[in-house]
């Protein structure tokens, strides 16, 4: 582990995640992969044999991303094992759809505590060592939705939205310290969950787009590494719209 990069992944043991993960692992990075309290030590034994890593260069840790103190307990321990972290990528989310109407507190709340609050839960722990570091970078799983709206989401596009603000502004933050912070906004993505959809409602989704496909996990996690590479070492404050022509600015 000498000398090798420290990432830490949240969402890890879900399509996007786990493909950030394996990503990861093959440009030699120790990958710290969070995932929720609720899996179990099975749980990363199945995932782990799917994804069909070296179980040397990966971690788990179950951990709430939604509570302040033990995120903070958990990274300032990593950092103390560690000495650094030098990736932090932000994917942890949820969905909670339905219209604004029928939504209710909860339904908001879960979805803002998970997606958006979180991001202040796992990086505050760690931005502060990576600027007296000189180096980090830290990327945020965004969402096309985050950036047109959808109907039926205005919990999850708020909280995407959010997240693209956080960048930006932490940006400024960490410039003069070498880390650097920016967004991928995937767009419809060929994850397990949205596979097991309705054949006639993937092909209306995919009429949507102009590459007439969705995205794939590995294609998000390349966007990740190459953020995460020295060669992306001048980007900072950015989203990167990885949607098929979905949504463009």
């Amino acid at each position: 582990m000498e000398n090798q990069h420290i990432a830490v992944v949240t969402g890890a043991f879900g399509g996007i995640g786990s493909s950030i993960v394996k990503a990861l692992v093959k440009q030699d990075y120790f990958v710290v992969a969070v995932a929720s309290e609720r899996r179990t030590h099975a749980d990363y034994d199945h995932w782990l044999n799917a994804i069909q890593v070296d179980p040397i260069q990966v971690r788990p840790l179950f951990l709430d991303v939604t509570n302040t103190e033990l995120c903070h307990h958990a990274m300032e321990t990593l950092l103390q094992e560690f000495g650094s972290i030098d990736l932090l990528v932000n994917n942890a989310g949820i969905t909670r759809d339905t219209s604004f109407k029928k939504m209710t507190h909860s339904q908001w709340s879960e979805v803002i505590n998970t997606n958006l609050n979180s991001l202040f839960n796992m990086t505050h722990p760690v931005f502060s060592a990576m600027c007296a570091n000189q180096y980090g970078r830290i990327i945020n799983i965004s969402s096309v939705n985050g950036q047109k709206g959808q109907f039926g989401q205005t919990n999850y596009s708020a909280a995407k939205a959010g997240m693209i603000g956080f960048t930006k502004a932490l940006a400024y933050e960490g410039a003069r310290s070498g880390v650097t912070v920016n967004s991928i906004a995937p767009g419809y993505t060929e994850t397990p969950m949205v596979s097991a959809m309705r054949e006639d409602v993937l092909d209306s989704i995919k009429a949507q787009v102009p590459m007439q496909r969705l995205a794939t996990p590995d294609e998000v996690a390349a966007a990740v590494v190459y953020l995460a590479s020295d060669n992306a070492g001048y980007i900072t404050g950015e989203t990167l719209s990885l949607n098929g022509g979905l949504y463009m600015q």
